[in-house]
Parts: C-alpha cells; sequence; structure tokens
C-alpha cells in the first residue's frame, strides 16, 4: 500500500472476519479501560484514540501502577506500556479472540494490575463472551488500509472541530460501536432515547451533532462516513447537503457518504469536509441552534 495513496479499498466483504475479530480483540482492551477509568460525560473515559502507529488507551491507574494498552498496526501487535518501563507484545495475528483475551489479561495480571470485565460484548448482535470466541482472521493489507483511513479521517474531524467554540469531544474511538467519531453540543439537554439502555441514557444525553467514519456493519455493509443531530428535528431528511452523492438514510436515520465514492475524487478532504460542514449548517439550522455564537475565532499561526 503507497502512503501517497491511503485512500484505498475497503470494502466491507473483503475483510469482514478480520474486521469482526479485531472489533472483539479491541472490545478486551477497551473494557478494561472502562474498569479502571473515572466516568466522563458522554462515555468519552471508555474512548481509545488514534496516535502515529494506531489506537491506543492513553493513560490507565492501578493502583500505583500506570500503564496504556496500544494497539500497533505497523508491528500487528498489542503492546502494553508501563510507568516503569515494562513492556509486553502479544501478536494480533494467529491469535483468536478466546487466546487474546487469556493472555492480555494473564499479562496484566503479571504485571501486578488487577481488574475485572464484562466478557460479553457490548454493541453488537448475538454476542459471544470473549473467552469462548475462536475467530482468528487477520488480514494485515486490509488492517493497514483501515489505519491509514482512520489517521486521514480524524485530522478531517480536527479541522472541523476547530470552527467551533462550544463543548465539543476529542476526535474518539468507540470500541463498542467500532467507529472513529467527533461529537459538538448546543449547551441544551435532552432526553435519552426511551430503548438505549444505559449506553444512551448517558451518551445521548445533551443536544448535540455527531460525525464518524465507520468500516461497515451487518446494518450498512459499506464503509462510510456519517453525521445525525440529536434529537432529531421534523424535516431533517428533506435538507439540502453536499456532495450530491451523499443522502440522508431513514433506515439509520444518519446522512451517509459512501467512503467508496470520496476515495476516487482528486481531493477527500474537501469533500468530506464539504459534507460535514453541509449536514452540521443544515441540521443545527432546522434544530434552532444559536450557530452564529457557536463559531470560533481561529488565530493566525504566524
Amino acid at each position: 500500500m503507497s502512503l501517497n495513496n491511503p485512500w484505498q479499498e475497503l470494502s466491507y466483504g473483503s475483510w469482514k472476519d478480520t474486521l469482526d475479530a479485531m472489533h472483539m480483540k479491541m472490545q478486551v482492551a477497551g473494557k478494561v479501560k472502562l474498569a479502571l477509568s473515572p466516568f466522563l460525560n458522554q462515555w468519552w473515559n471508555t474512548a481509545l484514540h488514534l496516535n502515529a502507529a494506531g489506537l491506543t488507551t492513553g493513560l490507565i491507574s492501578s493502583g500505583n501502577i500506570i500503564f496504556e494498552i496500544n494497539f500497533d498496526f505497523t508491528l500487528h501487535k498489542c503492546i502494553i506500556k508501563t510507568s516503569g518501563s515494562k513492556i509486553i507484545e502479544i501478536p494480533l495475528m494467529q491469535c483468536s479472540v478466546a487466546e487474546f483475551y487469556d493472555e492480555l489479561m494473564s499479562s496484566l495480571a503479571g504485571l501486578g494490575i488487577s481488574v475485572t470485565i464484562n466478557t460479553l460484548p457490548a454493541e453488537v448482535p448475538e454476542p459471544v463472551h470473549c473467552y469462548e470466541d475462536n475467530r482468528n482472521a487477520y488480514d494485515k493489507e486490509y488492517v493497514s488500509r483501515w489505519h491509514q483511513i482512520l489517521l486521514r479521517s480524524g485530522i478531517i474531524f480536527e479541522k472541523f472541530r476547530s470552527s467551533f467554540r462550544g463543548k465539543s469531544s476529542p476526535v474518539n474511538f468507540f470500541w463498542g460501536s467500532f467507529d472513529l467519531s467527533e461529537t459538538r453540543y448546543s449547551g441544551k439537554k435532552a432526553k435519552p432515547p426511551e430503548k438505549g439502555g444505559r449506553i444512551m441514557k448517558y451518551a445521548e444525553n445533551e443536544e448535540n451533532f455527531a460525525v464518524g467514519f465507520w468500516p461497515g456493519s451487518a446494518a450498512y455493509p459499506k464503509p462510510a462516513y456519517y453525521s445525525y443531530l440529536y434529537p432529531a428535528p421534523k424535516g431533517i431528511e428533506n435538507v439540502s447537503i453536499e456532495p450530491q452523492f451523499a443522502s440522508f438514510n431513514p433506515e439509520l436515520g444518519e446522512f451517509i457518504l459512501d467512503y467508496e465514492e470520496v476515495r476516487k475524487l482528486a481531493d477527500p478532504e474537501e469533500m468530506i469536509l464539504d459534507f460535514l460542514n453541509s449536514t452540521y449548517l443544515e441540521s443545527a439550522t432546522l434544530a434552532g441552534w444559536d450557530i452564529s455564537s457557536l463559531e470560533a475565532d481561529i488565530p493566525d499561526k504566524n
């Protein structure tokens, strides 16, 4: 794969088995962070974050031990690092979800880190306890492609975030829904969806506009950029957005920009930003946000 063209083909069917196995492995590490981190609004404490090599939990504390868990998609390893200079590497290839769970938890115990997690995956249909999950597919090429798309998308989301002065999230990777996401808030409280359970009770308790990228799922088997405003204002499905091949998906309740269309363009970044900005302006206007008061002044770097 050429780094000069990170916008490579990523059809869902081409790496579905790898994607599913990676999703479950990353849920194990994410749940370790969830168990040991203090709550932060909208579950931001649970998220993973981008770094040059892949995704990281960031700092986690357990007693006197400070550590982090990194998914390195250049070395294709999960790497545990402590502030005491201890490093443990766990291969991501030729390793089932169950084997990964056993290795990660035993490695943490060996470092003196005591943690118990819920072994049933979250936000997936027909979940299987991670210690019983024998899926082990791992396609290095597609993992690398996905990683490069995440990196470029993260930079674009940061640029989009820069023009907003209100409350906004970091660029988060949520291991439950398995998407890279950035969210901005109007400042108003909102009633969470009635059937959303514990996750949505705290995730959707404020009026917000979210954008993101996901690699595809059974519900929508294509990689895509998305955006939505919660609660959705009446008439949202009828607004005009950019680019022309983006659209509102009534089943998902979200605006969708298919990655396959984007990657063919001369300037994918410009088109993604057009999508994010146009869907925000149309959605927020329809919902009655005070858009002008939430605009940020961006200083000259010189």
